[in-house]
């Protein structure tokens, strides 16, 4: 029976354990936090767009087991708001032990609180990964799903410090890359402007800290959109984004929210001060990070340079998926490279 490692338990990294133990592999599925889901955590939007046809797809093959799981634990389904048409909204506090449920049920090793720290290689083949306790993790074939986000020392130099995000550098330790660490040559995203990676788009405000009225409406209808007052468009913190889509003249022109089981809030960077100026945001409140009125996560600063079938190059026995294989910003992009690289790792 082939073996699969696999490091880093967000979507990507579900979706890879997933894949190969259904092709038949003995799976470990190694993350560094107490929690699987990464960014999934506090994101909650697919199916929206060209995404409800690759989650079909993806489903049609045999790889619908976490969008079934995302469609039992969905609030809100087939709305629409700027840049986006038909989402579902997964609840974010009940995502994670639905997913967990589903991969010990496939007889997948979880080990969480489990950081990776260096690659025993030896030519063009990894054989092992050595983790914080020292222990050997041998396998035949390994999945890097780490994605890119870098640890507190990068949120300081690309961003505006560590903005206390759901990655939780400072309690797990910072993310270390498996291709980086088999000497593989990473890929940095540049931006327009020249500067390297992007603040991730979104994040969470306490529902309980808005007016009575925005959350009954964001329960009943799953979006709310306000207005911005003339005085707090700011039309040129956009392309600070890692979401593009969310870089749009709408989202300078309004709060957008979304109910997510918390209140997700499309357009960080907002000072709590001038927040609280918007009607019925008088007492908000950041959720996550506790700093989103300063920045957030820095992403896009390790990508692997891979092939179409997601093998990393100059490694023989090495796959990646998520954030690792591309510039990518949503989950179903994270769960179905996660799926081609967990299938493709045992075929």
């Amino acid at each position: 029976m082939v073996r699969v490692v696999v490091a880093g338990g967000g979507w990507a990294g579900c979706a890879a354990a997933l894949a190969a133990a259904k092709a038949g592999a003995q799976v470990q599925l190694l993350e560094r936090t107490d929690m699987l889901l990464g960014t999934g955590l506090v994101g909650g939007i697919y199916r929206n767009n060209g995404r409800y046809t690759a989650a079909e797809e993806a489903t049609a093959m045999g790889g619908g087991d976490l969008f079934v799981a995302m469609d039992a634990n969905a609030r809100h389904r087939g709305i629409s708001f700027p840049g986006h048409s038909h989402a579902s909204l997964y609840d974010v506090s009940a995502m994670e032990p639905l997913v967990k449920k589903v991969l010990v049920n496939y007889g997948i090793t979880v080990r969480t609180t489990t950081r990776v720290m260096d690659v025993l290689k030896y030519g063009r083949t990894i054989q092992a990964l050595v983790i914080d306790s020292g222990e050997v993790v041998k396998g035949d074939v390994f999945v890097d799903t780490t994605g890119t986000a870098g640890p507190m020392g990068n949120c300081l130099k690309y961003g505006n410090g560590c903005a206390m995000c759901i990655l939780r550098c400072p309690s797990f330790g910072p993310r270390v890359s498996v291709s980086a660490r088999a000497q593989v040559k990473e890929i940095m995203g540049l931006k327009a402007d020249g500067t390297y990676g992007a603040m991730s788009g979104s994040c969470k405000l306490n529902k309980d800290s808005l007016s009575a009225e925005i959350r009954e409406r964001l329960e009943r209808e799953g979006a709310v959109v306000i207005p911005m007052p003339e005085h707090l468009v700011k039309s040129t913190s956009l392309g600070r984004k890692a979401c593009s889509q969310y870089a749009i003249p709408e989202y300078a022109a309004n709060l957008v929210l979304l109910d997510t089981g918390h209140a997700k809030l499309m357009t960080s960077f907002f000072p709590l001060e001038e927040l609280r100026t918007v009607p019925g945001l008088e007492n908000a409140r950041y959720e996550d990070p506790y700093a989103g009125g300063q920045g957030n996560s820095v992403r896009y600063l390790g990508i692997a340079p891979c092939g179409n079938n997601l093998k990393v190059d100059a490694v023989d026995n090495l796959f990646c998926g998520g954030e690792k294989a591309g510039i990518f910003v949503g989950h179903t992009e994270a769960i179905v490279t996660g799926l081609l690289a967990g299938h493709n790792a045992v075929t």
